[in-house]
């Protein structure tokens, strides 16, 4: 079965590949040398310190093979392949609510880039599989829990 692709702007190439190579360079450091510390106090079997540590080994070690394999999957998606005419992966849109008049601005990223509170959005959120391929002054509809929620594309940028 093959793995699924992990969609990336340059930007969130970056800083996967920082973040993998600080958990690689220093966390594992770190890691090591707290268990190292908690065997120094003794019995391990009742030890919570050496317990904690292990389980931030875990915690680590399963983060560097997951971005190891986000990496080996990556597609990198540069400016110079959004399309201005329609929303696409990298496009920065304009959108404003309908019923409230509000606007917003989106970035559309892969999921693993997504980041609500930066206004970077998934191609798989509900907001960005609606908008995907639409021009802009086209209406889309959009259902979330609290209902439907209709916008209208107002600009796309890159």
């Amino acid at each position: 079965m093959s793995e699924k692709e992990i969609i990336l702007t340059p930007e969130g190439l970056k800083k996967l590949e920082e973040e993998l190579e600080h958990l690689k360079s220093v966390k594992r450091r770190e890691v090591a040398e707290r268990i190292k510390v908690a065997i120094g106090y003794g019995d391990i079997s009742e030890n919570s310190e050496y317990d904690d540590a292990k389980n931030e080994q875990a915690f680590v070690e399963g983060r560097i093979i997951t971005l190891e394999k986000m990496l080996r999957n990556a597609r990198i998606i540069n400016n110079d392949d959004v399309d201005l005419n329609a929303v696409s992966i990298g496009s920065i849109v304009t959108l404003k609510d309908m019923e409230f008049g509000d606007t917003v601005e989106y970035t559309i990223v892969g999921t693993a880039e997504s980041d609500p509170f930066q206004n970077k959005i998934s191609n798989e959120s509900p907001v960005g599989k609606a908008i995907l391929g639409k021009q802009k002054g086209s209406l889309v509809e959009v259902s979330v829990p609290a209902g439907t929620i209709q916008y209208e594309i107002i600009d796309i940028k890159k």
